[in-house]
């Protein structure tokens, strides 16, 4: 079975940052497929706290995440830093499907991808409630725009065009 090529930068909307710690290398001398993981967390759950709808102690609906994957591509190891890029997969009713990509300032090509399900859910019950109207339009804003998805870079400069 072929799989599909990994995203290029200009797929995904929202960046975020990750500057890489000594920690996060481990005995082959690069970052720890587990510590991508975190970096995914890290850069997803700003996110929604940057849009309001993460109030960790407090907030109802919670996300859950039902369903995690990630592929590999290129290693990277500290001091380099990382940027993620975040952008909607599917909505649906209760539940987000989420694509992040991890990748070198500058660069096109993901050093790895992930994708994460959260299925919503209320604080008390824990059973799915759907998505409130506000928060399905936040999500939308999330969503990749196709003619952006297919450029690549910058002729001029090289950088990223969506970031």
């Amino acid at each position: 079975m072929t799989k599909p090529p990994l995203r290029a930068s200009p797929h995904y909307v929202v960046w975020r940052t990750i500057t890489t710690r000594w920690s996060h290398n481990d005995a082959y001398g690069h970052a720890n497929d587990a510590i991508f993981y975190h970096w995914f967390d890290t850069a997803m759950k700003a996110w929604l706290i940057d849009a309001g709808l993460l109030h960790i102690e407090q907030g109802d609906p919670i996300g859950l995440a039902v369903d995690t994957r990630c592929r590999y591509a290129k290693s990277v190891a500290y001091p380099e830093p990382v940027e993620i890029g975040l952008a909607l997969g599917r909505l649906g009713t209760s539940s987000v499907f989420y694509e992040l990509g991890a990748f070198r300032p500058g660069e096109h090509d993901p050093l790895a991808e992930a994708a994460f399900t959260h299925v919503y859910v209320s604080r008390a019950e824990r059973r799915p409630v759907a998505l409130p109207d506000a928060w399905r339009r936040a999500f939308l804003k999330l969503t990749p725009m196709p003619e952006v998805s297919q450029l690549s870079t910058n002729s001029a400069t090289g950088s990223k065009i969506n970031s």
